[in-house]
């Protein structure tokens, strides 16, 4: 039987991964008349955005911050449904709470008047340099999204917009300088500093090594403010999933990719390896890749078809791994907000240790610094009643030889365990939490061995490539192969990024690859065609 048999005389369409870019290019490919299948390995839907239920605490495994909402508001849109029809957000004030080394806890509001004021009382004068410099954070995240985000670089036109030229000698300063120094020139108080500069782990990079253009990320969350949705990421990863499904898609679990096939410079379709051992091969029109880019070049492709090649990769920097943590505890924990940052007074040598090698004072090469989310505090389907729900993020090398963790295994590596049994330590003694390990009634932990296996993740990376100035905008590469007419990529691999957002907007960019649309800017909502 030929694909169009199976497709009723509609053009075919493979995506691989259904992760948040493989279910969002289904769910949008099925709105251009595509007839679509989806393929993963893992027995669910999601990727990297997976749940794990044990004894009534539910974790989110891998996002958790709701930031650019607009980015979700426009994709719903284009899938001809709102965001409050398919989700039920939460805002969240204060956005988080800081934990700085050595000093009283910071509520961080999540609003840009109360961040002014929050800043003013720490450091004088500072309160209006913050209300400048979220001015520019705005006017540099507009025009990310009207020319550097929606688009795949197939034309220079967006470089030569009127509104990119007036700000050329901006956007070389924001270039070349650092992330860091920035920062650094316009607030002394290092709290402060580590409040605009943290955005760079959403960035899979070092302060230090992302260019200060991202300065925009302040505008996300100290601006438009940060929401939670009910259920969580997983939630969100459902209604993708029911917009896929309902545009058509077929999403088959269980199912690895192991070969995309070519003739010439066409993919005909992939070679797929059941549960159960067959292997079969499924043609298509087109192949879209929403798996790691890594792999769909190295192991997917033959070496002749390879945009992208083992040395490519080799001087590349793939981010941050980590060691998730995720606890379920007996009791309430006051002390803790949603979102938590704990900070290193000087956090160079937590970077040293993840990005630079191993560092004496750091556990395993881990970071000191890190993320707590406690969604029980807003989601009661998280824990049991009088039980709270901890998600903990360890930065750590993007290496798989630190092991797994024991959500998926029966027991962790020993560095993975004692990265894990550091963390608990350290948000105790931190955090004001003395008995926080006797409360402990479940612990399970992810390390970057599993990011690796299960996602098949570049160097067990837990985000996707940093994003330092030669793996930003159109250096980051194409999502659309040189070699293969029909081969397409979509994630947090590709452009624009790495984060949830960067994966939907990365979906939208195949249907201008494939509308031949070379323009900057999302789709025109009125453009789409309408639901079949």
């Amino acid at each position: 039987m030929t694909a169009q048999d199976v497709s009723h005389g509609r053009p075919t369409a493979i995506v691989i991964g259904a992760g948040f870019a493989g279910l969002a290019t289904a769910a949008l490919l099925g709105r251009e008349g595509y007839a679509v299948t989806v393929f993963d390995r893992l027995n669910t839907f999601g990727g990297r955005s997976g749940d794990l239920t044990i004894d009534g605490f539910r974790f989110d495994t891998g996002p958790s911050w709701y930031l650019m909402p607009e980015a979700f508001d426009h994709f719903f849109e284009l899938c001809g449904t709102r965001t409050q029809d398919v989700l039920d957000l939460v805002d969240l004030n204060p956005g988080y709470r800081l934990f700085p080394e050595g000093a009283q806890p910071i509520d961080v509001p999540s609003n840009r008047e109360e961040a002014i004021e929050l800043f003013e009382s720490i450091e004088p004068g500072a309160g209006e340099t913050l209300a400048r410099y979220l001015d520019s954070a705005e006017e540099t995240y507009r025009l990310a999204v009207d020319y550097f985000l929606y688009t795949t670089f197939s034309s220079p036109a967006a470089f030569f917009a009127p509104a990119v030229r007036r700000n050329y000698s901006k956007l070389a300063e924001y270039l070349t300088r650092s992330l860091e120094k920035y920062v650094a020139r316009r607030f002394k108080d290092t709290r402060l500093r580590q409040m605009l500069s943290y955005p760079a782990v959403f960035l899979s990079s070092d302060p230090a090594q992302t260019p200060s253009i991202y300065h925009l990320m302040s505008h996300t969350d100290l601006s438009q403010g940060v929401k939670y949705p009910q259920g969580g990421f997983t939630a969100v990863v459902n209604a993708i999933a029911n917009l896929a499904i309902a545009h058509g898609a077929e999403i088959e679990l269980n199912t690895a990719v192991t070969a995309i096939n070519t003739e010439g410079r066409h993919v005909t379709g992939v070679t797929v390896r059941r549960a159960n051992g067959d292997v079969e091969k499924h043609e298509a029109e087109i192949v879209v890749s929403a798996a790691d880019l890594k792999f769909t070049e190295t192991h997917l492709l033959p070496r002749e078809k390879r945009t992208y090649d083992e040395r490519y990769f080799a001087d590349r920097n793939p981010g941050l791994g980590t060691v998730l943590v995720m606890l379920g505890i007996k009791g309430e924990l006051p002390q803790l907000e949603h979102h938590n940052l704990l900070f290193s007074e000087d956090w160079s040598d937590d970077f040293g240790a993840v990005f630079h090698g191993p560092v004496p004072t750091r556990p395993d090469g881990a970071s000191q610094s890190m993320y707590i989310s406690k969604p029980s505090q807003t989601d009661p389907s998280t824990a049991p009643a009088g039980h709270e729900n901890l998600f903990i993020l360890v930065p750590t090398p993007a290496d798989a030889d630190l092991g797994h963790g024991d959500a998926y295994h029966e027991q962790s590596s020993p560095a993975v365990e004692a990265i894990a049994d550091a963390a608990i330590e350290q948000i105790a003694g931190w955090c004001g939490i003395p008995d926080l390990a006797e409360r402990i009634i479940v612990r399970r932990t992810l390390g970057p061995a599993d990011f690796a296996e299960r996602y098949h993740a570049w160097s067990g990376g837990a985000i996707g490539p940093a994003h330092t100035l030669r793996q930003s905008a159109f250096l980051r590469g194409r999502n659309a192969s040189r070699k293969l007419d029909n081969l397409f990529y979509a994630g947090a691999t590709t452009v624009p990024g790495v984060g949830v957002p960067m994966c939907l907007i990365s979906a939208e960019n195949v249907i201008k690859r494939l509308r031949g649309d070379v323009s900057a800017g999302p789709l025109r909502i009125d453009d789409t065609p309408p639901t079949p």
